[in-house]
């Protein structure tokens, strides 16, 4: 019979990855949750409400505007230091900073390209020009999240 010998800090170890681990998951989701109200609330018309509807542009829209704030909380946690006091301040306060930067950085490219996404965002039908911010979501998501590092 063969016994296998733990080593003396084993339960120390595994207790502080498993708080690490359910405590990154809570700040991570708080910041997923913030950022959808914030895309929801700098996002012309109630975002939840079109998406509820079946409203196709609008449920693009909110699935980039998701994707893109999980590349910010994914990096603003993996920028974190090895404490993980200070690793959850940092992810907080990255991922907000992160959120707020996104939501401008949409608005700007909305602006520029001159797509009054209001309107878009309540068709029935899927429309291209939506494909314009998608892809500005995807790609200032990535570039904020970048910057996090």
């Amino acid at each position: 019979m063969t016994i296998v010998a733990l080593g003396h800090d084993y339960w120390s170890v595994l207790g502080h990855g498993v708080a690490a681990i359910a405590l990154y998951a809570i700040i991570g989701l708080v910041l997923m949750v913030v950022g959808f109200y914030v895309l929801d609330w700098t996002t012309p018309g109630p975002l939840r409400t079109l998406v509820q509807a079946g409203r196709p542009n609008a449920a693009a829209i909110a699935a980039s505007g998701v994707a893109s704030l999980a590349f910010i909380v994914v990096l603003a946690i993996y920028s974190s230091s090895g404490d993980l006091v200070d690793g959850l301040i940092k992810t907080l306060a990255f991922g907000l900073l992160g959120i707020l930067a996104q939501a401008l950085s949409v608005r700007i490219v909305e602006l520029v390209t001159g797509i009054d996404i209001g309107p878009v965002l309540a068709k029935e039908r899927y429309t291209p020009e939506v494909l314009v911010v998608v892809a500005a979501h995807f790609g200032l998501g990535l570039i904020v999240a970048a910057a996090i590092l």
